[in-house]
């Protein structure tokens, strides 16, 4: 990988840019703490420092001069994060100590580090494998507590560990079947192939697939849409399930001409929740530019919510299947038997709105037990969706009798895009796509 060289030192700012109370620079590479020891006020502490350590002092520049104050945190070869022989500096976070500390340590011969390097050294090392490298920048990304739980779970190596259970049992399959090529028919008893480990190995991998749905739903989250006539409540239902006053609300009808949007969680769900234009005919330019966006936005949502009055509304099309139907103002008229209704002045009803919504975007993966090892990776999904692929290949093989060289070669296939998946066998273009997505300093 021409843009990830592992003969060097390598320095990072692993905190946010900007002031704070502390910064931390991270070093890795042999010979850092040589490097490192002669601007350093206890410089022979650095140079014997046993692992662990933490050492007190100030990092001075080529004149001698202080740079600041600060404490190291030493890790000796095959300790720490990498690997490697490694430092990390914890200063004070003054924009102009971390841009000097930064160019200091250019200027002694460290390089700066490419997005994601520190965790590719790890994976070299084999700290880790493919699946929890990704588990780190996963981990970063995490948009709610479930999404966290579920990478941490991966970084701990949960789904490498289902993973090495399924390639050994594929090569217990594979195992018989070598033999039975390597020797000729009269020196081996009768071969009959273990076609319920198969199988079983089979339901391993849907199991797995099947967490992906789960996975990105909690990754990616949803667009939820409110959509209805004007003055039928929207924005009034918008402040209230976010907590705060974000959009106007007006007995005004087209107070809203452009779509307003904002976060929240749902269950741990992400979601980004639009207020939009009320849907009518219009005479003011501005207004229908405000029904058109939201229209494109109905299009686009992963779930409708379709307000309607229920002093004067009442259904009178048919929705798809995308569509909530919610009765608002059910404090002041009753909506018809069994629809769901809610009133957003007095939050009546908004709890069994929520559950429906939650309801409706898990619709499709609600076997899927979310607490266990789930997948948020494509390129994890498209591997395990090849190596079922080949499984099935050779299921079909074995049921039309077919020579086992051939059910070799798909047995051997399943196990290759299972080393895709931990990095045994992945190219190096692959790996340089998945680290450069990494922040500096991971």
């Amino acid at each position: 990988m021409s843009r990830y060289r592992t003969d060097d030192i390598i320095y990072a700012l692993a905190t946010p840019w900007g002031s704070a109370a502390l910064a931390i620079i991270r070093i890795s590479g042999s010979g850092s703490h040589a490097l490192l020891a002669p601007y350093f006020s206890k410089s022979e502490a650095l140079r014997s420092a046993k692992n662990a350590t933490l050492l007190h002092g100030y990092l001075c520049d080529q004149e001698g001069r202080r740079i600041d104050e600060v404490v190291l945190a030493v890790n000796t070869k095959g300790h720490g994060y990498t690997l490697e022989e490694a430092v990390e500096i914890t200063c004070h976070g003054s924009l102009s100590v971390v841009a000097e500390l930064l160019d200091f340590l250019s200027s002694i011969g460290m390089r700066s580090a490419e997005p994601g390097e520190f965790t590719f050294r790890a994976f070299l090392s084999g700290r880790m494998d493919l699946t929890q490298a990704e588990a780190v920048h996963e981990l970063v990304e995490a948009q709610s507590p479930v999404v966290r739980a579920q990478a941490l779970a991966r970084l701990d190596g949960g789904l490498k560990e289902k993973l090495n259970g399924m390639k050994n049992t594929l090569l217990a399959l594979l195992a018989p079947v070598e033999v039975q090529l390597d020797y000729s028919e009269d020196e081996l008893d009768e071969f009959v192939f273990p076609d319920e480990l198969l199988d079983s190995l089979l339901n391993d991998l849907g199991r797995l697939l099947q967490s992906y749905a789960i996975g990105t739903l909690y990754k990616s989250g949803a667009r939820i849409v409110l959509a209805g006539a004007t003055n039928v409540g929207k924005s009034s239902l918008f402040n209230l399930l976010l907590k705060e006053e974000r959009s106007i609300v007006s007995p005004v009808r087209g107070t809203t001409r452009d779509y307003i949007e904002a976060d929240l969680l749902l269950e741990g769900i992400p979601i980004r929740l639009y207020d939009t234009a009320g849907l009518r005919e219009s005479g003011d330019e501005i207004e229908r530019e405000g029904i058109r966006r939201s229209e494109h936005l109905i299009g686009q949502a992963d779930l409708v919510i379709h307000l309607l009055d229920s002093t004067v509304e009442d259904v009178d099309r048919a929705f798809d299947g995308r569509t909530i139907v919610v009765y608002n103002k059910a404090d002041l008229r009753r909506p018809p038997e069994g629809a769901l209704a809610i009133s957003a002045a007095t939050g009546e009803g908004i709890g069994d709105l929520l559950s429906e919504v939650a309801r409706r975007l898990k619709r499709g993966v609600e076997g899927v037990d979310e607490s266990r090892i789930v997948i948020q990776s494509k390129r994890q999904a498209d591997a395990l969706l090849a190596a079922e692929a080949a499984l099935k290949g050779v299921k079909e093989d074995l049921q039309a009798a077919l020579p086992l060289d051939i059910v070799a070669v798909g047995l051997n296939e399943a196990l290759h895009h299972l080393g895709l998946i931990t990095g045994e066998v992945t190219p190096n273009d692959i790996l340089e796509s998945i680290f450069s997505n990494f922040c500096v300093g991971k």
